[in-house]
C-alpha cells in the first residue's frame, strides 16, 4: 500500500487504537522499520517476519515473530509458508492474549505485553539513544581527533 502525503498527522491516526502492527514483507526486503518502531513506542505490539529492525528487536516478551522459510524457495513457496506461519501466530499466540480477560473485562496478558514493549523497545529504538550513540561513537571521537591537530584551514578540520 502506498500512502500519498504520509506525514505525522496521518501516522498518528494510523497508530491510535491499533493492537497489532502486522508487517509481512518478503525477506530480506524489509525497509528501515520505522513504522514498527513508532508503533512499539505507542504500545502497539509488532507481529512481523524476523527481518530488518524486528530481527534485532524481537523477543516473546514484547511481540510476535512470523517464522519464514530458510534457504532456497520460490516466491510462491515463501508466500504460502509465510501465510501459514502468520495464521499460526495469530491463532496460537495473538488471539490467546486478547481473548482471555479478567473480571473487569481487561486482557491483562495483552496489557503486560504492551507495557513490556514500551519499556524495552522505547530506550533501545528511541531518538534519545540514537543521538547519544551518534555523539559517543562519531561526534566526540572526531572532535578529539580534530583537537589533536594544529590549527589549519577549515577544510582540514572538517574532513
Amino acid at each position: 500500500m502506498f500512502l500519498e502525503d504520509y506525514e505525522m498527522t496521518l501516522a498518528r491516526r494510523l497508530v491510535q487504537g491499533v493492537d497489532v502492527w502486522l508487517n509481512t514483507p518478503r525477506r530480506p526486503f524489509e525497509a528501515s522499520g520505522t513504522s514498527g518502531m513508532k508503533a512499539a513506542l505507542n504500545g502497539v505490539l509488532n507481529c512481523s517476519i524476523l527481518d530488518g529492525w524486528w530481527a534485532e528487536a524481537y523477543a516473546p516478551a514484547y511481540g510476535f515473530a512470523i517464522e519464514t522459510l530458510e534457504g532456497e524457495a520460490t516466491e510462491a513457496e515463501q508466500d504460502e509458508a509465510d501465510a501459514e506461519a502468520l495464521f499460526a501466530v495469530l491463532d496460537e499466540q495473538v488471539l490467546l492474549r486478547t481473548t482471555r480477560r479478567d473480571a473487569a473485562g481487561l486482557p491483562q496478558r495483552w496489557i503486560a505485553l504492551m507495557r513490556e514493549s514500551i519499556a524495552e523497545l522505547g530506550p533501545r529504538f528511541g531518538s534519545a539513544r540514537m543521538v547519544a550513540e551518534y555523539v559517543d561513537r562519531l561526534y566526540l571521537p572526531r572532535t578529539k581527533a580534530c583537537r589533536g591537530r594544529r590549527a589549519g584551514s577549515p577544510s582540514q578540520v572538517v574532513r
